[in-house]
């Protein structure tokens, strides 16, 4: 397989309809072993067309060229009261991509 699957974790703010279901954000990634592009994202905002919206975003970007490009297509693009969640829930995903490729490259000098 030539892909990884990683999730990132932030708070919801109160009073969102998410917030009934679930008290965390998650963002989960397929990502392209080689290149770090997200080829898929998901993300349990309450709403199908949210998620829908969440991943037309996200998907494309390569984690190996940081977490700013994909921050501003959430700040342009995505006007929800769960902004903020998503952008930490995305940080915590590029961090445990970094997470990953430290192991990775640990287990390649083994």
């Amino acid at each position: 397989m030539n892909t990884v699957f990683i999730a990132g974790h932030s708070r919801l703010p109160s009073g969102m309809a998410a917030q009934n279901m679930y008290e965390t954000l998650t963002i989960t990634a397929e990502i392209d072993r080689k290149y770090g592009v997200i080829v898929a994202a998901s993300c349990t905002l309450a709403t199908e067309h949210g998620r829908d919206f969440v991943q037309q975003l996200l998907r494309g970007y390569s984690l190996q060229d940081g977490i700013d490009q994909p921050v501003k297509a959430i700040k342009s693009h995505y006007m929800g009261k769960a902004s903020n969640a998503i952008i930490s829930a995305l940080k915590d995903l590029h961090k445990q991509y970094e997470l990953y490729l430290e192991k990775k490259n640990e287990n390649a000098h083994k």
